[in-house]
């Protein structure tokens, strides 16, 4: 499918207004909604692009950025190590609560968009995996695919780093898929294991990948890209969500 244009729109959020990225399909006809969490850079080009690609398999993607209350609008991180140190700063500068409210804000634009069937996901990677995990929380998201969710399995999200997102897992109606790197240094083996457990402990419909790779290697920027194992498993994300959601 080909897409419309881009549109930017402001969010309203307790915390204030949310710039977010909605790319759709054009022509007529009603689809899926897809939530995007970003990683710790907001929206960058490899962000933006993998946007494309769902959408452009027939899904209405919301990208809100995840930092609005501490970056001016339209703000993105570059990939180094000043990005790096303000979006792990701000990661646990921003209340549990203001995620958990970014989500709602998305969700409920989702679903009233007058092009949604009203059926709606959620993906992400990095943190942006770990708060596609805190939308599966919430009542009415179908499916949710995280790659490689950072601080999931430490309780590291949010002011305070004591989240309860793995605690709440019995909660999640939708399928999951779970992607994760056996080279991730951020997602170590003891803490996939515990991931994986405690999915199972609770009775979650998912499906796990542990993959050889690395942190980000979805990310078609640097040296940890792999697009073989991009192209299989943004695949698969793609058929969880049509048989879900469409």
């Amino acid at each position: 499918m080909t897409l419309r244009e881009p549109e930017s729109i402001d969010l309203p959020t307790p915390s204030g207004p949310m710039r977010t990225l909605v790319l759709r399909p054009d022509g007529d006809g009603r689809y899926p909604g897809l939530i995007f969490h970003s990683e710790i850079f907001q929206l960058t080009g490899p962000i933006r692009r993998t946007a494309a690609f769902l959408a452009g398999h027939g899904f209405i993607v919301a990208l809100p950025e995840i930092y609005h209350e501490h970056l001016p609008a339209g703000t993105v991180l570059g990939y180094d190590a000043a990005g790096s140190e303000i979006g792990n700063r701000l990661k646990t500068a921003k209340s549990l609560q203001g995620y958990d409210d970014d989500n709602r804000a998305v969700l409920a634009y989702l679903r009233d968009h007058p092009a949604c069937n009203g059926r709606v996901g959620a993906f992400g990677p990095c943190i942006g995996g770990h708060l596609a995990f805190r939308a599966a929380l919430l009542e009415g998201v179908s499916a949710t695919a995280c790659f490689y969710p950072t601080d999931l399995h430490k309780r590291g999200l949010g002011a305070g780093q004591n989240d309860d997102s793995l605690a709440r897992a019995a909660q999640i109606r939708g399928e999951l898929l779970m992607i994760l790197g056996r080279q991730d240094p951020h997602v170590p083996a003891e803490g996939r294991d515990l991931i994986r457990q405690t999915l199972a402990a609770a009775g979650v419909n998912f499906t796990w990948h542990e993959v050889n790779a690395a942190h980000a290697f979805l990310r078609d920027e640097g040296l940890r890209y792999d697009a073989e194992l991009s192209r299989q498993l943004l695949g698969q994300t793609i058929d969880l969500f049509r048989r879900r959601l469409t």
